[in-house]
């Protein structure tokens, strides 16, 4: 026998996000699963191509396959925010770009990436002097450092573990990376720390970060979840991820 049945709003109801995440990626998703566990919230990923070397080139490359990862999310949802998840490569290619390529395939959705986010998160706290964590070679973390400037901030202080290879970013431990955090911290005054690279596990210790440090700490993920959330009109203020997520976006 034919069955009848009813349809509602779906699983995103409050908000329907999508991630495009790199090929050699291991952190971004569970990440993203955690900070986005609420209820009426729908999150799906994509994956671009990205060999594992990360320079200026491999970068700049992933400007042209944008729309046909961005394609391969369910054509059927009206997306509220989609995100691109490489801050080096948003560095390299361009926030505006990036949300061009993107808004090629869903003229309708709101476009973040990292590096904007990062940059919305920092100006949503107040800050100015930052105290910059990476685990880039020279020449992308430079090229980063340019951005952050332009947007008004003053890098205090400077990190990096200058790895080129992503696997090997994906098993950097999280006490390594606290302990980058706190060295870059102590290092001159700053009223907080950017830990960039949505690769590195940044998540469960930034709670950790701040009490030691008694500064906002934001990573690639948590700014980027944040932003896409706050852009999507989740106002949720989840404190286990930083302080970062009881600010409201401004502007």
């Amino acid at each position: 026998m034919k069955l009848d049945f009813d349809t509602d709003d779906g699983i995103g109801h409050r908000a329907t996000l999508g991630v495009i995440v790199l090929e050699t990626d291991e952190t971004l998703e569970p990440e993203f699963a955690r900070m986005t566990a609420a209820e009426g919230i729908a999150l799906y990923h994509s994956r671009i191509p990205m060999v594992a070397e990360i320079r200026p080139d491999t970068l700049a490359r992933m400007e042209r396959d944008l729309p046909a990862s961005a394609r391969l999310l369910p054509p059927s949802l009206d997306f509220d925010v989609i995100g691109y998840g490489c801050t080096s490569a948003s560095t390299v290619i361009g926030s505006d770009r990036v949300a061009s390529a993107i808004q090629s395939v869903f003229p309708k959705a709101r476009v973040s990436d990292p590096l904007a986010a990062l940059i919305a998160a920092g100006r949503a706290l107040g800050l100015r002097r930052l105290g910059f964590v990476t685990p880039y070679l020279p020449e992308v973390s430079q090229a980063m450092r340019q951005k952050l400037e332009a947007a008004g901030f003053v890098i205090a202080g400077f990190g990096s573990f200058e790895e080129g290879n992503d696997p090997v970013v994906a098993r950097i431990t999280e006490t390594a990376i606290t302990k980058a955090a706190l060295a870059v911290a102590q290092s001159a005054a700053c009223d907080g720390v950017v830990i960039s690279c949505t690769n590195l596990r940044c998540l469960r210790v930034i709670p950790d970060i701040e009490a030691q440090t008694g500064l906002p700490v934001l990573s690639s993920n948590q700014a980027l979840c944040w932003h896409m959330m706050r852009l999507a009109g989740i106002d949720e203020t989840m404190p286990q991820f930083g302080r970062l997520f009881s600010a409201p976006l401004r502007g």
